[in-house]
């Protein structure tokens, strides 16, 4: 076979009308046609049947929509003439793990779990396409969390299989529900937000029962009643005759969670690979992985000190009440703290009725707030807890209670007085969004984790430079900076600004606002990744928005300014790096807890791999996976080597208002 396979439906089209006059038309001028697809998109066809009502070509066509209509009724739409191959293409280089992977994957719901860089979008390229050609009716539907990822899938698909971009749609949130409703019956390769899918599916727009093939990714999210999660169970109300495919870098933080992903996307079976997996080795580059232990240092244990007393005040209650069974209170977690009141939420006490209900209610969302403005003094340092405590004092917060219970603890007040000697000055900086250091200012360092990542960051593009003899050496790595939360992102960046024009440092958050720092936009975030890999800036310093999915480039150097219990978290930031030449991953952690929660995440990873892949079953699979494909009918791989056009993307909005803080050096001016 040469060229590009394409069956008489994809030839004509799923909306060939049958002439008036035709055996079995309808009997005045409309025709009767596929469901929910406009004729307008096949105009030259109804002219010449207009004009030529008893040519031959209006006898193929009434041949071609009888074929269709008993094609939809048999087999649930599977077309046996372009069923007997499945197409895998040869115009990228044939890896043996992506080819055995996307066989499986045709045949039963899988869960896909391949690091980041290795080719989870090419596999689903593949499945998808097939289910493209085998269901010439029917519908094909890539869902990814956030509208950035939703515009990059579709490009990067297009770019493995050719699919036509007439055939393909990108919807939103902002496209309007009409003309979602117009796409959905005119377009058989559907890419969107789950958010969008499951309003869809509420109002009836969405044609549920055409539906032949759906992709999640970032899969590991569905948990609890995620969108993801909300469309499976819509769907299955309507059929259960599509295929689901999974993808992920990581299947989750533990087992329970994975079994969890498992029963919500009715997944068969799991193909599974870790960075150590022999088939995978020849095409994943070396990622060192060093870790780094700061101790807290004198002044900042100093704080911490003062910190633990005000936390035993307002838990001692809760403590004497057993309504907080452990009483070791430095090494107390917020998130117990949140589980012991749950507990008391389920199982209240006869003798603690009224107000007292209430009293103790307010004392655990005290605790709440203090524990983790201590998570922050002890991961990001005395600035993050500064402005935490702020947003709470100045009302910002809305804890008019906790602010009430914190005024009147002269412990605390001693320690607020003290930060805001240090940081009110920053504070109201900050709310303008533009950073800047005055000359002879010396930056005030928080943490000590700030000087050692500063260190790292420096020696990182002066060792590159010695390295490297080309002009504009520094514009040729790239360095990215993980922090769990904005305030942290925005004084890192500032740190930074201390060394331009080497170092070219842009903060990438969210979109959501506070009231330190404006967020970004969706355009804004991609204009940024833009710039980031064209060389504008050198150094991204990013939340968790960064971790997932973004095709950010190559980056050479990844830093994790904090530990994360969820394995989920530090696989997605490593995933940044060792794409295409080898990477170095660097991590540092504070003395103590945020050793231990670093820890312990690595022993979770490595404990979910080895039951995963172990001869021992601890998963349950849904057994119920539609094959799809007739009995008697057994795909062959065909190879053929694809030629795909010229991606033609909707045009941006020329004028990009950057609302938030910018660390501008760009392009070196």
């Amino acid at each position: 076979m040469s060229g590009r396979q394409r069956t008489l439906f994809q030839t004509w089209g799923t909306s060939l009308s049958r002439p008036s006059g035709a055996p079995g038309g309808s009997s005045g001028s409309e025709r009767p046609q596929s469901p929910g697809v406009s004729r307008a998109r096949f105009p030259a066809a109804a002219e010449a049947a207009e004009e030529q009502p008893e040519s031959d070509d209006d006898v193929l066509l009434v041949a071609v929509y009888e074929a269709e209509r008993q094609q939809s009724l048999e087999n649930g739409g599977f077309c046996t003439s372009a069923g007997a191959l499945w197409i895998y293409p040869t115009n990228c280089p044939v890896r043996d793990y992506q080819l055995h992977i996307a066989r499986a994957a045709l045949f039963c719901n899988t869960l896909v779990c391949l690091p980041t860089g290795l080719g989870k979008t090419f596999i689903a390229a593949v499945v998808m396409y097939n289910f493209y050609r085998w269901f010439p009716s029917g519908k094909v539907v890539f869902m990814a969390p956030t509208k950035p990822l939703v515009t990059q899938q579709i490009e990067a698909c297009y770019r493995v299989m050719g699919i036509p971009q007439p055939h393909m749609a990108e919807m939103t949130g902002s496209t309007q529900a009409f003309t979602r409703k117009e796409i959905w019956h005119s377009r058989r390769v559907i890419f969107l937000t789950p958010q969008v899918m499951v309003n869809d599916l509420s109002r009836g727009a969405c044609p549920a029962a055409e539906i032949k093939c759906l992709v999640i990714d970032e899969a590991h999210k569905a948990l609890g009643n995620y969108a993801y999660c909300q469309v499976v169970r819509e769907l299955v109300k309507y059929t259960n005759h599509f295929r689901i495919l999974a993808l992920s870098a990581t299947p989750g933080s533990d087992i329970k969670a994975v079994q969890q992903v498992v029963t919500n996307l009715l997944i068969g079976q799991i193909e599974l690979r870790s960075e150590d997996s022999p088939d995978i080795l020849p095409y994943s580059h070396e990622r060192r992985i060093e870790k780094f232990i700061v101790p807290l240092g004198e002044e900042l244990a100093a704080i911490q000190k003062a910190y633990v007393q005000i936390l035993e005040a307002f838990a001692s209650s809760l403590i004497q009440r057993n309504l907080l069974m452990r009483k070791d209170i430095p090494n107390l977690t917020k998130y117990q703290i949140i589980l012991a009141r749950d507990q008391f939420r389920k199982n209240p006490s006869p003798n603690i009725v009224g107000i007292q209900q209430g009293i103790i209610e307010g004392e655990f969302a005290l605790c709440i707030s203090l524990y983790h403005g201590y998570e922050l003094l002890q991961q990001m340092g005395m600035r993050s807890l500064y402005f935490f405590l702020c947003g709470i004092m100045d009302g910002t917060k809305g804890m008019t209670r906790v602010k009430n219970e914190l005024n009147r603890n002269e412990d605390f007040m001693k320690l607020y007085n003290h930060l805001e000697c240090i940081f009110a000055h920053i504070r109201s900086t900050s709310a303008s969004g533009i950073f800047t250091i005055k000359k002879g200012e010396k930056f005030f360092y928080s943490h000590p984790k700030l000087k050692k990542l500063e260190e790292i960051v420096v020696e990182h593009f002066k060792s590159w430079n010695a390295q490297n003899t080309t002009e504009k050496k520094c514009d040729k790595t790239r360095v990215m900076i993980f922090s769990s939360f904005r305030d942290s992102v925005q004084e890192i960046a500032e740190m930074l600004l201390q060394h331009q024009p080497v170092i070219r440092a842009m903060t990438f958050v969210g979109h959501a606002s506070g009231k330190s720092t404006k967020g970004f936009t969706q355009k804004e975030q991609l204009e940024v990744v833009k710039q980031f890999r064209s060389g504008g800036y050198n150094t991204l310093v990013s939340t968790c928005v960064g971790e997932e999915g973004l095709d950010i480039g190559e980056v050479d150097l990844i830093i994790c300014f904090d530990a994360q219990k969820s394995p989920i978290r530090l696989i997605q930031r490593m995933g940044r790096t060792g794409r295409k030449r080898q990477g170095r991953i660097v991590v540092i952690l504070a003395e103590g807890r945020e050793e231990r929660t670093y820890n312990q995440s690595q022993s979770n990873k490595r404990s979910i791999y080895k039951a995963i892949s172990g001869t021992r079953q601890v998963l349950h699979f849904y057994q119920a996976s539609p094959r799809m494909v007739p009995d008697g009918i057994n795909p062959e791989l065909h190879k053929m080597f694809i030629t795909c056009g010229v991606y033609e993307p909707e045009k941006p909005s020329r004028n990009l208002q950057r609302k938030s803080s910018v660390f501008s050096y760009r392009n070196g001016k």
